[in-house]
């Protein structure tokens, strides 16, 4: 497993750098071309993982996968939850970190690709912007990942649930889909090494818009929660 992983690391990031290079003349001349440079990635890096490290992944409740404007929040235990949904959705746009934009290659792309990125140290300047660039992405008929953690979690960890979900849900008035997976069981948080087996990931039934913000938070966790639990 040892030689599987450093296998993979070293053709995952090799695939980063290839793809973002020869893709990037295109996409600036075109930028909607950005998507499938995206889309391409993931699908390559999903088979790599797949082939290496004998990672396979299932996908559950694909009827609850939206096909237009959504607030999509998922837990977020390992790499592989940001790689995921750029195969299985049509133009996400993700909140991210802001640090993230400044990799060289990936970050160059989280910018063409318009993703939402915020200076969480910003308070609520930071809300703001989240809110706004939201609406727009939201104009676009994208959806919006997030990850209400903020950050990677252990399988089986407490976490608290930021509220940043609860201000897009309220401003957005937007269905909230919620997703549980298991990821962080065979590809870790900081873990080096990987274990072969299949990845579950479940979208869940949508949280319609109207709730007040304790109350869909609570029940956001509490669905996402129960789920990851089972898988």
């Amino acid at each position: 497993m040892l030689i599987r992983s450093a296998l993979f690391n070293a053709a995952f990031w090799l695939w980063i750098f290839v793809l973002g290079i020869t893709g990037l003349p295109i996409t600036l001349l075109y930028r909607p071309f950005s998507y499938t440079v995206a889309r391409t990635w993931a699908n390559g890096s999903l088979w790599l993982l797949r082939v290496l490290c004998g990672i396979t992944h299932e996908v559950r409740g694909s009827e609850h996968i939206p096909q237009g404007a959504a607030l999509i929040a998922s837990k977020h235990q390992s790499a592989w939850d940001t790689i995921i949904f750029w195969a299985l959705l049509r133009q996400p746009s993700f909140v991210l970190k802001r640090e993230l934009i400044y990799l060289p290659v990936f970050g160059w792309y989280l910018i063409l690709l318009r993703c939402i990125y915020i200076d969480r140290s910003a308070g609520m300047k930071a809300m703001k912007l989240l809110l706004s660039s939201a609406a727009k992405r939201v104009a676009e008929k994208r959806p919006i990942v997030i990850f209400p953690e903020g950050t990677r979690i252990a399988p089986g960890a407490d976490s608290t649930y930021h509220p940043g979900i609860a201000a897009l849900y309220h401003h957005l008035q937007l269905p909230v889909v919620p997703v549980a997976l298991n990821s962080g069981r065979l590809w870790p948080r900081n873990g080096f090494i990987k274990t072969p087996g299949k990845i579950i990931i479940e979208f869940l039934p949508p949280i319609a818009p109207g709730m007040k913000g304790r109350e869909f938070l609570g029940m956001l966790k509490e669905r996402i929660e129960n789920r990851c639990r089972e898988l």
